[in-house]
């Protein structure tokens, strides 16, 4: 399988179906105190990821699995083309974990979502860019002007493409986003039908490698780019020892990656069909290592959630450390 099978609009579509019907010592912050109740009430937590990422290593080395053995908990699985219909499935209860970029959050939240923040990777400013065709005579970001960009609604391009035109004075009227997922993105790249598409990792990489694309920038100086972990706010009060446990793996995940970034690359190459040059250099643009929401964190993600409010891209505004799990203190 190669990626551009990987990224036809029919797969997105069956994917998305298939699964909504599938169904660290850092200090918290936030308003929603976790409950304590015993683990031992449930048999399975459903967890969703994208095609890259640390959930990726960390449902292939079964460290959750083997974590959870012990309280007879079995995970499952649930991959989606993006944030977006993830954090929809965390909403209609078909999740109970989840991960995303920055933008998916403010836009569930701003939908009265029943989400929480639990936990965060470390920034990484070159897991996404703003992608040219190879034969594109655009040098400068401030000749995006009038230009038709791909990116995908809510999602954490969609906050880096807000970021980059007010950085060059563009206004967000001033051009014309043509709002597609990753597969649909692609092919509209590829066939002349856009100017741009921002987009992140492997996709980019991808499109490097594949089609000549260049990339124009990417998100250093526009946001710190994190990526977020976020469960069902029933799911968490309920079953506060579990996100613990789950985060604690997601983190032992990350120690591995970072030791083996080669490896990894090659294990996402082989999981998700890639070619092992471009799913090597995906994983070497991001940066791995989870931790509990900070203030610093918190008001990071409060510039996304303004931003959008102030484009009326989001229909109220948003206070981010309204939605903010606070683990348990220990025993």
């Amino acid at each position: 399988m190669n990626i551009a099978n990987l990224l036809r609009p029919a797969a997105l579509t069956l994917s998305i179906t298939l699964a909504l019907t599938a169904c660290a010592d850092n200090n918290s912050v936030g308003k929603t105190t976790a409950a304590t109740k015993p683990n031992n009430a449930l048999s399975e937590i459903r967890i969703g990821h994208q095609k890259s990422g640390s959930l990726v290593f960390l449902k292939d080395q079964k460290f959750l699995e083997q974590a959870l053995a012990p309280q007879k908990i079995s995970v499952k699985w649930v991959e989606f083309p993006s944030g977006p219909p993830m954090l929809e499935a965390l909403n209609t209860g078909n999740l109970d974990f989840a991960t995303t970029g920055e933008a998916p959050p403010v836009f569930a939240q701003a939908a009265s979502s029943g989400l929480v923040y639990v936990a965060h990777e470390t920034a990484s400013p070159n897991s996404e860019g703003l992608l040219l065709p190879k034969n594109s005579t655009i040098t400068d970001p401030k000749q995006l002007k009038g230009k038709r960009i791909a990116v995908t609604k809510g999602s954490s391009a969609h906050y880096t493409l807000v970021q980059a035109l007010k950085k060059y004075g563009i206004a967000y009227s001033d051009i014309q986003p043509i709002y597609l997922q990753p597969s649909d993105a692609r092919a509209a790249f590829e066939q002349g039908n856009v100017d741009a598409w921002v987009v992140w990792e492997p996709y980019r990489a991808a499109a490097e490698k594949q089609l000549g694309a260049r990339t124009l920038f990417n998100t250093e100086g526009l946001k710190p780019s994190y990526s977020f972990y976020l469960a069902r706010k029933e799911f968490a009060a309920e079953h506060p020892e579990l996100i613990q446990t789950v985060v604690a793996q997601v983190n032992r995940a990350d120690e591995a990656i970072k030791a083996d970034l080669d490896g990894f690359g090659k294990i996402t190459a082989k999981l998700i069909g890639l070619p092992e040059d471009i799913a090597i250099e995906g994983v070497k643009r991001r940066e791995y290592g989870a931790s509990y929401i900070t203030p610093a964190v918190v008001a990071e993600q409060q510039k996304v959630a303004d931003a959008f409010y102030e484009l009326k891209l989001i229909p109220k505004h948003v206070q981010v450390q309204d939605i903010v799990w606070q683990a348990p203190p220990k025993k």
